[in-house]
């Protein structure tokens, strides 16, 4: 499979040398999607990184507003649920004291959740899940994972008088984009061969609590999801990975999704910054531990708002979304409808095992 693309640009060159017509009207389709593209996110992100939703922190009216926000947008692109309880997938988690500190925490081995009084135990933090159903009998029984993780960090400690952490790029952006993927998915009329599942999750930043529940209670087996891709802040263009439109995959060297998105045109690049280990600091790592390749896109360039209150939705950069969400788009496509990724050679290390 063989992902095209036709720069804007080059359509309205040959609308010129061709004398208008045809040509000149797809130009301007094209113009205009991709403007509906980036108003559609703005419009979408504006939602969900707005001070009401109080910084989304896990366990508080904040996240389960955009919970809610979030399940009617699928809802309404016809995504069709896959929680206990409509799109939501409710993700017990109880209130415990580690090492002096209050943290949240789901059931383990560990604990044990008949020890905990009532008044620390939370049953209303959600994951939001939607499946879009696979065409092709023999592999609709596969998953490739979209996922990204709707919580931030909250109300907290006032910078310049702004209390509330949007977290309009962490990871506002990546959330947005996942809806976008959907809808686009779903309003093209062409269902993937595989089956997708929609994953935004909670609680990335207190542990990825809501993707390792996910993996304990998942809408298909594991052993039966071929890929795992998350999104996570693309908010901004990163000159190290080509700058506009252009977005890098973390641990692009340890399978072989990279090589094949890039073999098919894409524009998603190999992540520079190694030094960092991206590639172990989001949801994807769950995933991969199990040996799933999994990797999280992103053009996160080091900008200083990161888990500031100045993370905020005018420092967005709509048309750059846009287009690495064009990328996204298709590189979706490749992984339902095209050949699995697998590990390369010596992929996995420094994974360990399981979760």
């Amino acid at each position: 499979m063989r992902i095209r693309r036709i720069p804007i640009l080059i359509m309205i060159a040959l609308a010129v040398a061709c004398g208008g017509g045809e040509v000149e009207e797809a130009a301007v389709g094209l113009a205009d999607a991709n403007h509906s593209r980036a108003e559609r996110l703005r419009s979408l992100l504006s939602t969900l990184a707005a001070d009401s939703m109080e910084g989304r922190r896990t366990g508080t009216e904040g996240a389960a507003k955009a919970a809610r926000f979030l399940a009617a947008e699928l809802e309404r692109y016809g995504v069709e649920p896959a929680g206990d309880d409509g799109y939501f997938q409710t993700v017990p988690m109880a209130r415990v004291e580690i090492r002096g500190r209050e943290r949240l925490t789901i059931a383990s081995a560990t604990i044990d959740f008949d020890t905990i009084s009532a008044d620390r135990i939370l049953d209303t933090e959600v994951n939001v899940v939607g499946i879009i159903r696979g065409s092709d009998p023999e592999v609709a029984g596969e998953a490739v994972i979209l996922g990204a993780h709707f919580d931030h960090v909250g109300i907290g400690q006032p910078v310049d008088g702004d209390s509330i952490y949007n977290g309009a790029d962490d990871d506002g952006s990546g959330t947005v984009a996942v809806l976008e993927i959907a809808r686009d998915i779903i309003e093209s009329g062409t269902p993937p061969r595989r089956t997708i599942i929609i994953l935004l999750s909670t609680a990335e930043e207190m542990g990825l609590l809501g993707t390792r529940y996910y993996i304990d209670n998942p809408v298909i087996p594991m052993e039966q999801t071929v890929a795992d891709l998350q999104i996570e802040m693309i908010g901004r263009p990163d000159s190290l990975s080509g700058g506009f439109g252009k977005g890098w995959l973390t641990g692009f060297e340890r399978t072989t999704m990279g090589d094949q998105l890039s073999a098919a045109g894409s524009p998603i690049v190999a992540d520079t910054r190694l030094d960092q280990n991206f590639f172990f600091r989001s949801d994807n790592i769950a995933f991969a531990r199990l040996g799933i390749p999994a990797h999280t896109l992103s053009s996160f360039n080091m900008h200083t708002d990161y888990h500031q209150p100045s993370d905020e939705v005018d420092m967005v950069d709509f048309g750059h979304m846009a287009a690495l969400v064009d990328a996204a788009v298709e590189a979706v496509r490749f992984l339902a409808d095209g050949p699995k990724p697998a590990w390369k050679e010596g992929g996995m290390e420094g994974l360990g095992n399981g979760r």
